[in-house]
């Protein structure tokens, strides 16, 4: 019985240290409507910081605590920072640039802490005067988790006082209500914005802080603390602390006991757990009416029929694209060749977005589904290319069945998250059925036929099958069904009003959006004459999000552009040992500069351009 009593406190004090970062990230959330990827990367800031602030202190319980503190208020500092200098020069711009912005500032910090602390893993000292333990029957049961379990509660109730019995609790809690009517009343938003976001920066480099006894400190942190994060802060629901409070104790007490009783699913008990929570109340625990967080219709401009100076200019690339191989070399082709199954990745993702409104963070699933439908194809059953990539849209178009039966019950951010669960979903069922997918060892030898596997050969199967597959997208798109589809992203009550069932609508969206993006990881799969877990993982889902939004998500040939500039950008600054930072100001810089993306700044410049003349 003790074994189980030290398990449950044993959670309780992870829960104390997620529920830190997650309330942060809830209350930034709540006010300025950012869904702050670069949350995780507070986090880490908190403990590179605290270790190093404590080792050059004298050994105290003062100086370890007071060490604590000052890290968390640095980094809310650079918080403060990073609002000012970022996020302030595009709060008016579509939300979901906001969250390339943050994933830009993500890719800064890390190659900055690379620079500053090395590449090793790094051991915190332990907290002086709760370095032993206390025994429970028998059990050992650290005292800094006791200290931890302690923290956890008194932060609930300092941040409960801070909001309800302060003036600037109460400016707070009202602009999370209605930000735009305390504006009307003469409230400084700019201030109010400021100290949230250096609130919420606190509290995630406390968390972060307060772990350094508890774990090594990793480049890794920000990343591995992020999603659970995220599936804490929806499943208490966005923008409550007291739900983020709930959530961080039912996950740490999953993470205690999950390992005991679920061994084989440790990895995704907690989507799962997300899944279901969202799917029984789409607003999580504790959660207010809903916020969006995505396209919305004013944000959006009118996607019309390409006119004949733009089919010209479709004729000219392909006509480029096809002459190619006649003067490039084989690395140019491979490099071409990645960039063209990425753009119909990203359109496939654009279908979705830019005509439905409906904001995926977890479109890899797809991608992934068919690079293994086709991968196990080959492996399993020896069939040819020509079967695998049949079977490879057509595996992806039944998970978007699946998932989308799910998804399109919820909208927003909601929306987003359970895509991203059901993906993580994905990713763990073939990270670890090692006997069918190979695990984390991937599958290999996956060649295309006889016929394609000269890198000229495969080169136009790539070229001809993306040309298709994005122009049957955007022959969809200007169809009756894509107007519909449009309709119900900008007014869903007249959509509604007029028969439009918009439910089936998004769901055959979906699927349709899914079976591309599979065809694209078939493609890919052969490409690269392998497949591995990565395929489906987060970072390819923000892969696509910001290929999307560099592009512009209000214009066709936004996804396609945004790919070409990304894999271009990484692939010429991979060389340099810093290329993280490189690529994370470029992006923020685009994010601040043309929040329309490439193509729509594009637009808009020569559309002034006409009208001065």
């Amino acid at each position: 019985m003790s074994f189980f009593v030290v398990q449950f406190l044993t959670g309780l004090a992870s829960a104390a240290s997620l529920f830190l970062v997650a309330c942060g990230l809830s209350i930034i959330f709540g006010v300025t409507r950012i869904v702050n990827f670069a949350h995780g990367s507070f986090y880490m800031l908190g403990a590179y910081l605290a270790a190093t602030i404590v080792a050059t202190l004298p050994v105290g319980i003062f100086s370890y605590w007071g060490s604590v503190l000052v890290a968390a208020l640095v980094v809310g500092l650079i918080g403060i920072v990073v609002e000012i200098v970022v996020l302030r020069r595009i709060y008016h711009a579509p939300e979901l640039f906001q969250l390339v912005a943050t994933f830009g500032v993500v890719l800064v910090v890390q190659d900055l802490t690379l620079a500053i602390w090395g590449p090793a893993d790094k051991l915190g000292p332990l907290a002086p005067g709760l370095d032993s333990a206390v025994n429970i029957g028998g059990q050992l049961l650290p005292e800094y988790d006791v200290a931890l379990i302690i923290l956890g509660p008194a932060v609930l109730g300092l941040l409960w006082l801070l909001f309800h019995r302060t003036r600037w609790g109460t400016l707070v809690r009202a602009a999370t209500q209605d930000r735009e009517m305390v504006g009307a009343l003469g409230v400084n938003q700019r201030r109010i914005f400021t100290s949230v976001f250096f609130l919420g920066a606190c509290l995630a480099g406390l968390g972060g802080a307060v772990q350094i006894p508890r774990e090594p400190i990793s480049l890794m942190m920000d990343l591995n603390v992020i999603a659970e994060v995220f599936v804490v802060v929806v499943i208490g629901g966005m923008g409550s602390i007291l739900g983020a409070f709930l959530a961080a104790v039912i996950i740490g007490e999953l993470n205690a006991f999950g390992i005991l009783i679920f061994p084989e699913i440790t990895l995704v008990l907690l989507f799962l757990v997300m899944a279901v929570v969202l799917v029984i109340r789409p607003r999580g625990l504790l959660g207010k009416p809903e916020l969006t967080v995505g396209a919305q219709p004013a944000q959006i401009a009118a996607i019309h029929l390409p006119g004949p100076a733009t089919k010209l200019a479709m004729g000219v690339l392909f006509a480029v694209l096809a002459l190619v191989p006649l003067f490039a070399g084989d690395f140019l082709l491979v490099l071409l060749i990645e960039v063209m199954l990425l753009a119909l990745f990203a359109a496939s993702l654009h279908f979705i977005m830019g005509n439905g409104g409906m904001v995926s963070f977890g479109h890899a699933a797809y991608f992934g589904i068919g690079a293994y439908g086709a991968a196990l194809a080959v492996v399993h059953s020896d069939s040819p290319m020509e079967l695998a990539l049949v079977l490879a849209p057509t595996a992806a178009g039944l998970a978007g069945l699946v998932f989308g039966w799910f998804c399109v019950r919820l909208s927003g951010v909601y929306f987003a998250m359970l895509s991203l669960a059901f993906a993580q979903i994905a990713w763990s069922v073939v990270f670890q059925w090692y006997e069918v997918t190979g695990g984390d060892d991937g599958l290999l030898g996956i060649w295309p036929s006889e016929w394609a596997s000269d890198r000229f050969a495969f080169y136009y199967l790539s070229l001809i099958i993306v040309a298709g597959g994005v122009l049957m997208l955007r022959r969809m798109i200007f169809s009756p069904f894509g107007y519909a589809l449009r309709a119900g992203r900008d007014s869903p009550l007249r959509s509604d009003a007029i028969g439009i069932n918009l439910r089936h609508q998004q769901w055959a969206s979906i699927v349709i959006a899914g079976a591309f993006a599979g065809l694209a990881g078939g493609l890919y799969a052969f490409s690269k004459g392998s497949v591995f877990p990565d395929a489906m993982s987060i970072p390819r889902s923000v892969d696509a999000l910001v290929m999307v939004l560099l592009g512009g998500v209000d214009t066709l040939a936004g996804p396609l552009v945004g790919a070409a500039a990304l894999i271009g950008l990484e692939d010429a600054i991979s060389r340099f040992d810093y290329w993280r930072l490189i690529l994370g100001l470029v992006i923020i810089l685009i994010c601040v500069t043309a929040p329309n993306g490439i193509v729509g700044s594009l637009k808009l410049a020569f559309a002034g351009r006409r009208e001065r003349e």
